[in-house]
């Protein structure tokens, strides 16, 4: 097998990315045979043709796509090990941190604690999907992901998953909606209006299979994918909403809110992915010590 010629994947990449010989050949100062003979080499190297002419432009082949993403991953790994060797001796580094755009905030802020303040880190925070926000782990982009989904995993995964927190998960109102005498369980699911997570979320589903055993059918004020609006949701009195008390902490202590009932087994669980790594960024181990000491 021959070997990857790197520096020909990165005149591939400048082609790919300008569309055409001649302006990447421009970009890069060399003549357009000399671009064209070296993507040559590299097609011959891997067997398959990366390019096919449209018109005036290049467009990649199924090959070429592949090969591109490939790319792309290579050399932000170079970048990345460039970047994590020249930490050594800086005053200031910096920690890039992904969460699942629905996750609680409270949560988030309990995790970076440790962090804030600090005047020789600087944190870089993402929200996304779980889809994005692996993509960018496994691109170097991010160096951890909170979430409460855990993602797939298999022989070949490259994810490591850190269970940092488990929440019961209440019914939670205004004092007004709760009232001062304690009901059951079932009677609140029955009688009052609910705010629940969106119908594709572990917490709903894990719900609505407990209505299912005990029989009840509930009445949805509002659904949400994002725990803060469900926590606005609550504060507006439309309904109990069923949340993790960590999401309305604040509510909670300021007696804004009140926990009308637990749902016994059910529980919510805060995730930190990350990714093996040869130099992983120093700044993950210690928080994630520090959330496990709590």
């Amino acid at each position: 097998m021959s070997l990857l010629n790197l520096h020909h994947l990165r005149l591939f990449r400048a082609v790919a990315i300008d569309g055409t010989l001649t302006r990447a050949a421009q970009r890069l100062n060399l003549s357009q045979s000399a671009l064209s003979t070296q993507i040559r080499t590299l097609e011959d190297s891997l067997g398959h043709a990366l390019f096919e002419r449209r018109g005036r432009g290049l467009v990649l082949t199924e090959a070429g796509r592949i090969a591109l993403d490939h790319a792309e991953a290579i050399f932000r790994a170079a970048d990345d090990l460039t970047a994590t060797l020249r930490e050594t001796g800086r005053v200031r580094r910096a920690l890039r941190v992904g969460a699942l755009a629905t996750l609680s905030r409270n949560f988030q802020i309990q995790f970076l604690r440790p962090l804030i303040g600090r005047s020789d880190v600087e944190v870089v925070l993402r929200s996304g999907s779980q889809a994005e926000l692996l993509r960018g782990l496994e691109g170097l982009a991010l160096d951890v992901v909170l979430t409460n989904l855990a993602p797939a995993r298999d022989a070949s995964s490259p994810w490591l998953v850190h269970r940092l927190d488990e929440q019961p998960v209440g019914m939670i109102g205004t004092p007004a909606r709760v009232g001062q005498a304690r009901r059951c369980l079932a009677e609140l699911i029955a009688t009052e209006p609910l705010i629940l997570p969106a119908p594709d979320t572990a917490l709903r589903a894990a719900f609505d299979a407990l209505t299912a055993r005990h029989g009840l059918s509930p009445t949805v004020a509002a659904e949400a994918d994002d725990m803060a609006m469900l926590r606005l949701l609550a504060r507006e009195d439309a309904g109990l909403a069923v949340i993790p008390p960590i999401v309305v902490r604040d509510e909670l202590e300021a007696g804004i809110l009140v926990e009308a009932a637990t749902l016994d087994g059910i529980r919510e669980s805060f995730l930190a992915v990350t990714l093996q790594r040869r130099f992983p960024n120093p700044l993950i181990d210690e928080v994630l010590r520090q959330s496990a000491a709590r």
